[in-house]
């Protein structure tokens, strides 16, 4: 019996170890210019990092380590895999290919910042998660974008692109200003005071939930109405939902 309980206080840990892997894949392809399948395995990652929460709340297997190694689990799926996707259109904007070698010899020393500023991503990504680890105010909803949440905006570029016909948005990510302009803003929103409802549910209950099944809906119907352009707006339509919710809870 006891040799049993040993084995299920180790699955939750595991399912985060297999989030762990898929990050560490991830920032592999994007390193080599397969985008496409550095997202698929972000949202690999987001899938086992759901799982793994899961787990241990249904099996009770909440442990100080299960904590700790969550978080440096994320810090790679979340931080630095989709630093490595910003990264890839750096490249591709600056050097003319996604997958082209980082030379700092060819480089000017304006190119080498441009490029680097890739990993503002995963800088403020572990100051997040530094933060959340610490902070009391969030154990059952955020303070600042959930970095997963930003991980799932970077992964969808390369998505959008992928299924979709959008020669704007492909300009956009052409131009590393406006890469860097994202950068600076969804690395910003992940540090932000601004209170953010949490997705994980207790009860099915319309009242309790509300906000939560709106915001479903929504991206639904936006789902219908966008096809795949809806998976980028994701972040910025739960930004929005979670002002309307502040709003509504100070009233």
């Amino acid at each position: 019996m006891s040799e049993a309980k040993g084995i299920i206080k180790h699955i939750p840990n595991s399912i985060t170890c297999l989030n762990l892997l898929s990050g560490c894949t991830a920032s592999l392809m994007a390193m080599e210019g397969y985008l496409v399948n550095a997202a698929f395995l972000i949202l690999l990652a987001a899938v086992f990092d759901f799982f793994d929460g899961l787990a241990a709340r249904v099996l009770k297997a909440y442990s100080p380590m299960g904590k700790e190694l969550d978080s440096l689990a994320d810090m790679v799926s979340f931080g630095f895999a989709p630093g490595v996707i910003a990264l890839a259109y750096l490249k591709n904007a600056v050097l003319g290919s996604p997958s082209a070698d980082f030379v700092p010899a060819e480089l000017s020393y304006p190119q080498i910042a441009l490029l680097l500023s890739a990993f503002i991503i995963p800088i403020f990504s572990a100051l997040r998660l530094a933060k959340f680890n610490i902070d009391t105010r969030q154990t059952s909803s955020f303070i600042g974008v959930p970095t997963p949440a930003n991980a799932m905006f970077w992964a969808s570029l390369p998505l959008v692109l992928f299924y979709g016909n959008y020669p704007l948005i492909e300009e956009w990510l052409s131009n590393e200003f406006v890469i860097i302009g994202a950068i600076l803003i969804t690395s910003f929103l992940l540090v932000t005071e601004i209170p953010m409802f949490a997705l994980k549910v207790k009860s099915l209950a319309w009242k309790e939930n509300k906000i939560r099944y709106l915001f479903l809906i929504t991206l639904l119907v936006l789902a219908i109405l966008l096809k795949s352009l809806v998976i980028p707006m994701i972040l910025f339509v739960y930004i929005i939902f979670s002002l309307i919710n502040n709003l509504i809870s100070k009233k």
